[in-house]
This record gives C-alpha cells, sequence and structure tokens, in this order.
C-alpha cells in the first residue's frame, strides 16, 4: 500500500508545507538522507503557542508534536515527491516550551512520534529526544525536527 493510500486509510491530509520563517532550508537531502528542519506547531492552520504545564494542556501539546509531525511529512513530500520514498524514520528531536516543573515532554513527543508508526508502520520506529525548552520561535509550544533514511529515487 501506497503511503498516500494509508494516509487516506487513516483520515490524514498534509497541511501545505510552509515557507521558511528565517536564513535555512525546510529539507537537505545528501545521499540515502534527508534532514528536516524543526516544524513548529500549527494545528488546523493556527500556531500552537505557549508553555506546557503553565497555558497549554498535555492534551494539546500532544495535539501540537503531531501537527509538527504532520509539517515534517509535508515538507519530506515537498522535498522529494513521494513519501513512498522514505525507507525509515531515524530520528525526531522534539523541543517543548515547558514551564518549571513540567516533566511530561515525552508524553508531548509521542504526538509526532505515533503519527510516524501511524503512517510508516515499523519503519516509523526511531530514535527520539524529547527536551525542555525556555522560550521557542515565535512563542510555539512544539518544535520537532527530523533525519529520515530514503530509497533511491
Amino acid at each position: 500500500m501506497s503511503i498516500d493510500a494509508r494516509m487516506a486509510e487513516l483520515g490524514i491530509t498534509l497541511p501545505e508545507a510552509a515557507a521558511p520563517v528565517a536564513a535555512y532550508v525546510p529539507v537537505v537531502i545528501t545521499g540515502n538522507m534527508a534532514f528536516v528542519s524543526g516544524q513548529i506547531s500549527f494545528v488546523d492552520g493556527v500556531l500552537v503557542k505557549g508553555k506546557l504545564g503553565e497555558d497549554v494542556s498535555l492534551e494539546q501539546g500532544i495535539l501540537a508534536a503531531q501537527g509538527c509531525g504532520l509539517m515534517i511529512l509535508a515538507q519530506l513530500k515537498a522535498a522529494l515527491g513521494s513519501l513512498d520514498r522514505v525507507e525509515r524514520v531515524i530520528k525526531l528531536g522534539a523541543f517543548v516550551n515547558s514551564a518549571d516543573g513540567f516533566t511530561d515532554q515525552p508524553k508531548v513527543a509521542n504526538g509526532a512520534s505515533e503519527l510516524m508508526v501511524a503512517v510508516f508502520g515499523e519503519a516509523g520506529r526511531h530514535t527520539r529526544a524529547a527536551v525542555s525548552a525556555n522560550s521557542l520561535p515565535l512563542g510555539v509550544a512544539v518544535e520537532v525536527d527530523a533525519v529520515v533514511a530514503l530509497r533511491p529515487a
């Protein structure tokens, strides 16, 4: 089954790949690897802003991380032409805008991690870092980057 068919079966629609907001590119492909710049938390086209443990709930944070994951997929599809070129998700790095004392960064990051497994199956299982940040660009709640292995074009 193609990845597009799997996403349709799951009811997943990708957003438009967002343009960079600073001096970087969204995806760099070298050899059989794709490096995806940090994608910030959009849900239904709206930035999710704030701090987990203060004005953003755990559930909102999980959805925000899922939104980051959807944008990672959108960026990959824009760069590759097809998500069927993804051989394996190698690593996700999740940054969570956290209030002092908030320690559920791994639960927040699961929003992106579980999306990758749902879309790619076993090939979506990856290594991960889930860390706290005192603040993130534009005041967003979550940012996630990715390293992905590719099949030959």
